[in-house]
């Protein structure tokens, strides 16, 4: 398992960090998922050998934020 922090673009709302999260838990291979409203950050903990950081940053993307950064 590998924990990884994301660096979201401005999350507006709470409503963004719900959608953000509901994306994320249903991805194949993620074992949870926190995103910080505050601090536009999300953090992911997911299995290494069944999804990619790559992946994951994708689906955060495609609902339209941008990912700054990771950690």
């Amino acid at each position: 398992m590998m924990t990884k922090t994301y660096k979201l673009e401005t999350l507006t709302c709470p409503s963004c960090m719900a959608k953000i999260e509901g994306a994320l838990i249903k991805i194949k291979g993620v074992k949870e998922t926190e995103v910080l409203f505050n601090s536009s950050k999300a953090k992911v903990t997911f299995d290494e050998s069944i999804v990619e950081s790559e992946d994951i940053k994708l689906v955060i993307e495609r609902l339209g934020y941008r990912v700054l950064g990771e950690k």
